[in-house]
């Protein structure tokens, strides 16, 4: 990638990354994605205390994945139209009357109505979040900013599910709801301080953006490299606790512990890497490092084996995810930016959800460690389709 004159004087600026707004944006994420990750690994135990079986389990999970994706685009532009406060607040009500409700659903329609419900609201809220982020971080440090800000998601993972699980198994359901909305309540505190940013239009005369589509083309294949690594990511975290278990290791939640941690120690010297050395220099080699992580829990047999897939998969995650989502929006003018993250997030939540229902099926016709072993395949395609994103679409102006 060739950076012209401009570029590399606006890097060498350095402008800086933490400001008031930017450490409110953060404890705004955190605690709502504390909030969200906490009912995780409990949810599917309240599935099954309603009598659902393992199906309807798993479509319980899912389809909040379903509404989430279908709520970003439009999420995004109403960000891009009316302001990113406006639409954050409504997705977040939407999410604290779904948690809350959980208390009394009686049957597994209601709990699925809701469910429904939950994903329309944390696919606005979470979509206006990443563009306030945007926002803010300067674009000489967008790697970097992104890097940063996606620590509360590590964080959120690192001590969410514990915090719940704990909460279950000491006080009940009833708890874990209230704790739930508490976090998520105070993450829509900390957004009232955040000073709402003007969108700048690239017409001066314009009052509003020219572009009215609900997807932001320039985000298009990143999404796409994203959908490809992310269809892994669902075979991790759906199914990596099954798979120990029948390989014989107990207490895999280590495998996450150690994923979060690497995460943590690398994603911000990873993210000012990027902005000195341009997004090639981080993205090929953490996709590759995905594929090593498919390839070494196929073969896993101890715990050291996955805990070594854990340290290689968070070098991957966190060397491509920032990345990827910066890419999204490096060229985007700031009154896209809202349809830019929701493109580039929909591509990762279909991913996911995807990959979960796919591997599901081939874990069923073939076991785990085929499974994960084919999991190369989308790896390698995810190669295929960065090389060509980084040779026609990569401007970096």
């Amino acid at each position: 990638m060739i950076l012209n004159q401009e570029s590399q004087d606006c890097k060498k600026r350095k402008d800086p990354i933490w400001s008031r707004e930017f450490f409110l944006i953060i404890l705004t994420n955190l605690f709502i994605f504390t909030s969200f990750q906490m009912l995780l690994p409990s949810m599917p135990l309240y599935v099954k205390q309603l009598g659902a079986d393992k199906d309807l389990v798993g479509l319980v999970m899912g389809i909040f994945t379903l509404t989430s994706v279908v709520f970003r685009p439009l999420a995004g532009k109403i960000a891009d139209t009316k302001g990113r406060k406006i639409i954050f607040y409504t997705g977040l009500a939407i999410i604290i009357l779904s948690i809350f409700s959980y208390n009394f659903i009686s049957s597994i329609i209601m709990l699925l109505a809701l469910r429904l419900l939950h994903g329309a609201g944390w696919g606005t809220a979470t979509t206006a979040s990443s563009t306030m982020a945007t926002d803010i971080i300067p674009k000489s440090r967008l790697g970097e900013g992104m890097s940063i800000f996606g620590l509360t998601i590590v964080l959120s993972l690192a001590i969410g599910p514990a915090i719940g699980l704990y909460i279950v198994d000491k006080w009940g359901f009833d708890i874990l709801f209230f704790t739930s909305v508490l976090l998520a309540s105070l993450g829509g505190f900390w957004a009232v301080f955040i000073r709402q940013h003007p969108i700048q239009y690239l017409d001066r005369n314009l009052n509003k953006p020219q572009n009215t589509s609900l997807l932001e083309k320039n985000a298009f294949m990143p999404a796409i490299v994203i959908f490809f690594i992310t269809l892994t990511y669902g075979s991790v975290v759906t199914f990596i606790a099954l798979y120990a278990s029948e390989r014989g290791v107990n207490n895999i939640g280590t495998f996450f512990t150690v994923y979060a941690i690497t995460l943590l120690i690398l994603r911000p010297p990873l993210g000012r890497l990027i902005d000195k050395k341009g997004f090639n220099t981080l993205i090929i080699p953490g996709i590759i490092s995905v594929g090593l992580t498919m390839i070494t829990l196929s073969f896993a047999k101890d715990t050291s084996s996955f805990l070594l897939a854990a340290i290689l998969f968070g070098i991957g995650i966190g060397a491509v995810q920032p990345s990827l989502q910066a890419i999204s929006v490096y060229n985007v003018p700031p009154e896209r930016r809202g349809a830019a993250n929701a493109t580039y997030m929909s591509g990762f939540d279909l991913g996911i959800g995807i990959g979960s229902i796919l591997c599901g099926i081939i874990a069923k016709f073939f076991g785990y460690s085929m499974m994960y072993l084919l999991g190369v395949i989308p790896v390698l395609i995810s190669i295929f389709f960065y090389l060509l994103l980084s040779k026609k679409n990569i401007k970096l102006e």
